[in-house]
């Protein structure tokens, strides 16, 4: 399998292998890969003729310096797992210095209100660094396809409108939420959770079903109150957020319309560990 460390080199052999009609896929991840960063590079592997896996940790997106510090960070355990699934990945892990040469700070970005929504309130700054650093990796690589899991909903819409607002030509694709055998969503920050916090946890994608189900004959209003009274009796699960939104604006569903697709996001602190899911409503 090929690696790079630094962006000039990669940039020097990507350029080596395109052709007029060659595609190249790409997975952006911060690494602790699981079987739903596998997923994605399955999908790109399938699509196109080369695939990119970049894994880089970006502290221009982290608001919680804790949470920078505690990401899990396993490029020797990723490397093999890139390897077992197939050497003609092209794996590209930079430093810090190699993707913002000394000036690791975010651009400012007009997401259209997408990032005033949900991960936005509660992470300031969040998506400006989410921003940078895509469009960055996107400039080095510069893909066909590039590959987001639906997990981080509102990210995928933002990435979509960063690239429409500054007319790159690469296609976004989402692809569906792996998730554990108790239906946690799969993240790299499960790790960080205990074996009785990882079984608790399944609680979440419990309540967004039921969420689901009540939304067909109740409100958003009289769902949302429902989720906060459910996590109210489980204090392990500290409930940061439930919002039932509109998936092109991300604003309040207020009201119910044939017309508008609505899902439910939801963001759950278990021991200072951020896990967040969704579910489409309709």
């Amino acid at each position: 399998m090929n690696i790079f460390y630094g962006k000039a080199a990669l940039i020097d052999f990507l350029k080596s292998i395109k052709t007029t009609h060659s595609t190249i896929g790409f997975v952006p991840t911060m690494g602790a890969l699981h079987q739903g960063h596998l997923a994605l590079m399955q999908k790109s592997l399938y699509e196109n003729e080369h695939t990119v896996v970049s894994i880089f940790v970006n502290p221009t997106q982290f608001n919680n310096p804790e949470d920078l510090a505690k990401y899990p960070r396993t490029l020797e355990e990723d490397v093999k797992k890139l390897t077992a699934l197939s050497p003609k990945i092209i794996l590209y892990a930079p430093t810090v210095e190699d993707i913002y040469d000394g000036q690791p700070v975010s651009q400012s970005f007009d997401f259209d209100g997408l990032e005033n929504q949900m991960e936005g309130k509660f992470r300031p700054g969040h998506f400006n660094g989410v921003g940078t650093i895509v469009k960055r990796l996107f400039e080095i690589v510069e893909p066909t396809n590039a590959y987001f899991g639906e997990k981080d909903f509102q990210q995928l819409q933002i990435v979509k409108k960063m690239v429409a607002k500054n007319n790159l030509k690469v296609n976004v694709v989402g692809c569906p939420i792996y998730r554990e055998p108790n239906n946690l969503a799969m993240s790299s920050r499960n790790e960080r959770l205990s074996d009785h916090e990882r079984e608790t946890a399944a609680i979440i994608f419990q309540t967004l079903k039921i969420a689901k189900e009540k939304f067909k004959s109740k409100s958003a209003t009289s769902v949302s109150e429902w989720v906060q009274k459910s996590f109210e009796k489980n204090p392990m699960l500290i409930l940061e957020y439930f919002v039932i939104a509109d998936e092109a604006t991300l604003l309040p569903c207020l009201r119910k319309n044939k017309n508008k697709k609505c899902r439910a996001f939801i963001a759950i602190v278990v021991n200072n560990i951020r896990l967040i899911d969704t579910i489409s409503l309709n």
